[in-house]
């Protein structure tokens, strides 16, 4: 009722679109007001007025969107030009190619493609970082690591994909934790183009690969080389490859704290071992514990592992005649003690299993689930048998 009220006795009621000081006509008086509206009137038109101005708040939103969005256009355009302008240039500044001598050139992991094309300009392959850089670009390219053999003057086209091409690229090396050095040789010799005899007469040397081990590796590098991704370099040698392997492998070790001297090797073997028998790191603490346990209980360790390492075989490929064999020196079935040297070069995980191993009594284990690589841990000859015995029935069920 109060609002009624004020709509009722409010100056517009009285209007009468004249105006009420208006003189009338001949100049007289003005007429008398009209009757005030009725309630339902100015309702009406507090209604109408309402609308009115939500009509021009809509069509002020509607203004601004269309003008937000001829800017957006406006700089999608731009973009689009400049980026029009800038493959013409390129176009402009691109060797015809094919090039010509021959050019090794690398790029490393982590590079972007601007560096790339830096370097790429820096040694005469290509005419222009933007020629290279808008190819990429435009062919959604990826640009692998590795040593590539390129020419002076390419086309940036042609540059690109050959770097694009991971089977052209070579220079990188990498070692897997779990290992053997037969392995890494092999991997080393592919990507440096060097002879496999000369990484292995280099290997077997003790006089040479002394020279970058520590004493208590004997000349041995097996254990020692770290996994991870090394680069060959233009001009690799046996030597220059595996001294990186075996300086990073020093450097991780040190980062471990790994005692150094004899205990280093110790623990390198043990962690290859260790790595070698099971197929999860939930088990290398445990692994590593029953090794001590046997060792200190003077019992053959008998790990198949360390037998398949000494005939340079799978462990599935070995024969009862092979694990009777006693002439081989990885044979722990038969020979007590640690082997000789690390049947691989283990991974950070093995390492610091083989430093701290777990605390139990231990001294038998058996995967009985090849599948999920479940493995369980006794010190009941009894109960290794009934593990036995598991493993048998669920590897027949496999099969």
């Amino acid at each position: 009722m109060p609002e009624d009220l004020h709509d009722f006795f409010n100056d517009d009621v009285w209007d009468d679109g004249t105006g009420a000081d208006h003189p009338g006509p001949g100049g007289g008086a003005a007429p008398p007001p009209k009757p005030p509206r009725s309630r339902r009137d100015m309702r009406r038109r507090r209604r109408q007025q309402r609308r009115k101005r939500l009509i021009v708040v809509i069509a002020s939103i509607v203004v601004v969107a269309l003008c937000a969005g001829v800017g957006v256009f406006a700089v999608g355009k731009i973009k689009q030009w400049r980026r029009s302008t800038l493959a013409d240039t390129a176009v402009v500044d691109d060797y015809p190619g094919p090039g010509e001598g021959r050019v090794a050139f690398t790029v490393e992991s982590g590079q972007g493609v601007a560096e790339i094309a830096e370097g790429l300009q820096r040694a005469d392959v290509i005419k222009s970082v933007d020629a290279f850089t808008s190819v990429v670009a435009s062919n959604a390219y990826t640009l692998y690591p590795g040593t590539y053999e390129l020419k002076r003057h390419m086309k940036a086209s042609a540059a690109a994909k050959i770097l694009s091409d991971e089977g052209n690229a070579k220079g990188f090396v990498e070692v897997r934790q779990g290992e053997r050095l037969d392995d890494v040789l092999k991997a080393a010799a592919e990507s440096s183009g060097i002879a496999l005899k000369d990484f292995e007469d280099y290997a077997g040397d003790a006089s040479k690969t002394g020279a970058i081990l520590p004493a208590c590796a004997k000349g041995k590098l097996e254990g020692w080389l770290e996994p991870g991704v090394y680069n060959v370099g233009e001009d690799p040698t046996p030597a220059s490859i595996l001294q990186q392997m075996v300086q990073a492998r020093i450097e991780k070790l040190n980062a471990l704290g790994v005692p150094e001297g004899d205990q280093s090797e110790r623990i390198l073997i043990v962690a290859s071992i260790v790595e070698a028998e099971v197929n999860s790191q939930d088990y290398y603490g445990k692994v590593s514990r029953v090794i001590e346990n046997r060792l200190k209980d003077d019992m053959p360790l008998g790990m198949d592992s360390t037998v398949a390492y000494g005939f340079k075989i799978k462990g599935t490929e070995l024969t009862n005649e092979q694990l009777n064999d006693g002439s081989n020196p990885f044979n722990t079935r038969v020979n007590k003690g640690l082997p000789p040297t690390p049947i691989s070069n283990p991974g950070d995980d093995a390492i610091e299993a083989a430093m701290h191993p777990e605390d139990g009594d231990w001294l038998y284990f058996v995967t009985t689930d090849l599948k999920t690589g479940e493995t369980k841990f006794t010190s009941s000859y009894d109960e290794f048998e009934k593990y036995v015995q598991e493993y048998k029935t669920n590897n027949e069920h496999a099969n």
